[in-house]
């Protein structure tokens, strides 16, 4: 009873000390368009008498804020005022945040001017969604990863839930393009697939994002060489008042974060984190370990008020170790494609700010090198590939404010790519029983990048928003080499709560290296193409409430088709770990044509409340899609990842500054898959003709914060699937046994996290 009384008294002593605990709130202001700093700009923390004003480096800060969730409204005249929820105080750094107001059109008579909660990016009208930081931190089942994240979203399928292959409207895995900090990167996950922009895990660290941005289709002529999607990640600067760090042990890994000035007008952030899966997997007795390691590094330089510069290096290791000791995991093994890999990224950024507009300069690499093998039960090699993969690019962006409410954006790149392979198949029989024999060595072949875009934006007669814009791409590796992307959207404006939108365009992406360099026949492929049509509104239920329905048609044409296998179109490819269970199809190993087609059609519902005067917060998305391809045979079948139904229900409350709960469901309907025979084999006549069943699962997120004198720490409980339902991924054979096996994700997965922030 003692020991009941005393623990309760020390709680109790830790939550007013906490209580007593406070922060602060810093950041800076800026000209959407033109990323002029604002002077004058009033930014106050609602609920309490605290705030500041912007100094002419468009510069805040806020002190003595309560620890905790707050809300930040930056608020100028003839400006359109911005609230950001979830700006978590701590005691350990402060907070940074960064507001971009967007000038108000002239303002309609009887139009009330609103707080805006959900700020919308000027050049992308249709299908696109933000994230805080702290948004990504909290979701259930997340992995605070911040590709697995966009999983809720309306118009994503998941491939298999253990991995980011993200299936956009019906797409490929390899249609996704990837931003950080304004650089293009290839891919940004640990073990990723070659060819597409896959992989269990990211390997950006979360610490260091500041939000992002997620386009689903629709996208101006600023994006390009890829069909389906654009994820834009906005890094944020290291802390300039002094230096910290942060310990974190979290699911998958246990990583070290460090922090702070380097002279008065420069800052870096480091992180070093290691995965503990080997542990992990040795203990129970797995016969393949997979061990990753990675690290970050950003640094600041700002060389006056108008120029500054920014570098950054992040950097994967993974790696496979198999044990085949015995002959059970021998078998176990030769399922599995074995992959490790070296890849990063490093970019130096320019920037020059200038009386109506600013232009960025940015030198940047991208690394990858594979080595992938896969062996049958008596390790003898059924498929080798040592691959090398590297891009330099040097790109520059203009944005140029001609008015109040127009503005041009021009911008060029051109990448000079080094691709060298030793690909060699000794003999594979595929399950459709083709032979697949292979031997090819690629020697430092070089290719070229070159593109532009052209955008304008403006307003007609105050409530009708458009973009206007023309890209071109030149790919000297492959037959056809120069394309042009007309793209247009619009916004228009019904009432100051509801808005219209429509986006529509042509979009370009190149083959992958690896299709180009696997068959000499290749090189005659052209431009994958797909023309994207978009038509949506949104209406606004209340600042912190918003709701969208949207439809969306996609023309696919261009698309690889193999010769020797006529069923196959390479749309259908490059989810999952690949190897043999897919007959290495996401290779592109065999003769390719510019042959293959497709279209998806869909509607989405999305709904979407911030945490706001109700600490509630939540997101509903509902998709209906049905998506379909025609290869050389010309016999039009549903798309391999072609899943009707997606259903997400996601949301959390916040009882206190200490305290938090979340919940995530989402249910899908089955995706296709060629039945098997009863030897083993498939029929090209059921090619993709059954479905397993449909997916279901619910997450549950307990989130607990403790604050202290100069540090904060943050617990977590994380449990996925909490009801075990057996979710299939996928269909095989199992020759040992000659039967079918339906392999199910992980059943119920706790998982806990900690981390310590001085």
């Amino acid at each position: 009873m003692k020991k009941t009384i005393l623990l309760i008294l020390m709680f109790g002593i830790l939550r007013l000390y906490a209580q007593s605990q406070t922060g602060s709130i810093e950041g800076k202001v800026l000209d959407q368009s033109s990323e002029k700093p604002l002077l004058g700009v009033t930014v106050v923390v609602l609920g309490t008498t605290l705030g500041s004003i912007t100094n002419e480096n468009g510069e805040f800060k806020i002190n003595n804020v309560p620890i905790g969730g707050h809300q930040v409204r930056a608020s100028l005249l003839g400006y359109k005022t911005i609230t950001k929820s979830d700006v978590i105080v701590n005691s350990a750094r402060p907070v940074t945040i960064d507001f971009t107001l967007r000038e108000n059109p002239i303002v309609l008579q009887g139009v009330v001017v609103n707080s805006d909660y959900f700020q919308k990016d000027p050049h992308e009208t249709n299908s696109i969604t933000n994230f805080s930081y702290e948004e990504i931190r909290r979701a259930p089942g997340g992995f605070e990863d911040v590709v697995r994240a966009l999983s809720i979203l309306p118009g994503v399928a998941q491939a298999d839930a253990g991995r980011n292959d993200l299936i956009v409207r019906g797409g490929a895995p390899s249609e996704n393009l990837y931003i950080i900090d304004g650089v293009m990167v290839p891919n940004i996950n640990h073990f990723g697939s070659q060819g597409a922009t896959g992989g269990p895990l990211s390997y950006v660290n979360l610490d260091f994002v500041k939000e992002t941005s997620f386009s689903t289709g629709g996208f101006s002529v600023l994006f390009g060489d890829k069909l389906s999607s654009v994820l834009n990640i906005d890094l944020r600067e290291g802390r300039k008042d002094k230096f910290g760090g942060k310990l974190t042990i979290s699911a998958t890994q246990f990583g070290l974060n460090a922090e702070g000035p380097l002279d008065e007008n420069s800052s870096f952030i480091f992180s070093l984190r290691r995965s503990y899966l080997d542990f992990i997997f040795k203990a129970a007795g797995f016969g393949f370990v997979p061990e990753y390691y990675d690290a970050f590094v950003k640094t600041n330089y700002k060389l006056n008020n108008s120029n500054s510069l920014s570098y950054i290096f992040i950097g994967a290791f993974d790696n496979v170790k198999f044990f085949n000791d015995t002959d059970e995991k021998r078998y176990k093994n030769s399922r599995a494609l074995g992959s490790d890999q070296i890849q990063y990224f490093t970019a130096l950024n320019y920037k020059n700010l200038f009386n109506n507009g600013f232009i960025n300069f940015s030198l940047s690499r991208n690394f990858t090198d594979f080595d992938t093998q896969q062996n049958d039960s008596l390790l003898n090699p059924v498929f080798i590939n040592k691959s090398r993969e590297q891009e330099n690019i040097l790109s520059g962006d203009l944005v140029y404010k001609i008015s109040r409410n127009n503005e041009i954006n021009i911008g060029a790149f051109g990448k000079l790519i080094k691709f060298n392979t030793d690909l060699k198949i000794p003999g594979f029989i595929t399950s459709f029983g083709e032979e697949l024999k292979l031997s090819t060595v690629v020697d430092k072949t070089n290719f070229l990048k070159i593109g532009g875009y052209v955008n304008y934006s403006g307003f007609v007669y105050t409530r009708l928003r458009y973009n206007a814009g023309v890209r071109f791409d030149y790919y000297d590796f492959i037959e056809k080499k120069n394309y042009f992307s007309p793209r247009f959207s619009f916004s228009y404006q019904l009432n100051e709560l509801t808005s219209l939108n429509f986006s529509t365009g042509i979009y370009y992406q190149s083959p992958s290296y690896i299709w180009i360099v696997a068959n000499e026949q290749n090189k005659n492929l052209n431009a994958l193409r797909a023309d994207h049509y978009v038509l949506g509104i949104d209406h606004r239920l209340r600042d912190d409430l918003q709701i969208k329905l949207e439809g969306f048609y996609k023309v696919y044409k261009n698309y690889p088709a193999s010769t020797f296998r006529p069923y196959l179109v390479l749309a259908n490819t490059g989810a999952g770990f690949a190897g043999a269970d897919d007959n290495f199809a996401s290779f592109g190993l065999e003769p390719l044509v510019s042959a293959g087609k497709g279209d998806v059609r869909g509607a989405e519902l999305f709904i979407q409340k911030k945490s706001a005067d109700t600490p509630l917060y939540g997101i509903f998305s509902l998709t209906y899609s049905k998506s379909f391809y025609t290869a050389l045979d010309g016999i039009r079948r549903v798309g391999a990842y072609d899943q009707n139904v997606i259903l997400n229900l996601s949301g959390g409350y916040i009882f206190n500054e200490e305290w938090e709960a979340s919940v995530k469901f989402r249910f899908a309907s089955g995706k296709p898959y060629t039945p098997f025979n009863y030897d083993g084999t498939q029929s090209v006549i059921n090619y993709n003709s059954k479905r397993v069943a449909s997916t279901h699962s619910l997450d549950l997120r307990l989130d607990k914060h403790w604050y202290f004198k100069g540090w904060t720490l943050i617990t977590y409980i994380d449990i996925q699937n909490i009801y075990n339902n057996k979710n299939t991924s996928f269909i095989r054979w199992n020759a040992r046994e000659r039967k079918v096996d339906e392999t199910s994700s992980i059943g119920v997965l706790p998982s806990i996290g900690i981390s310590a922030e001085i």
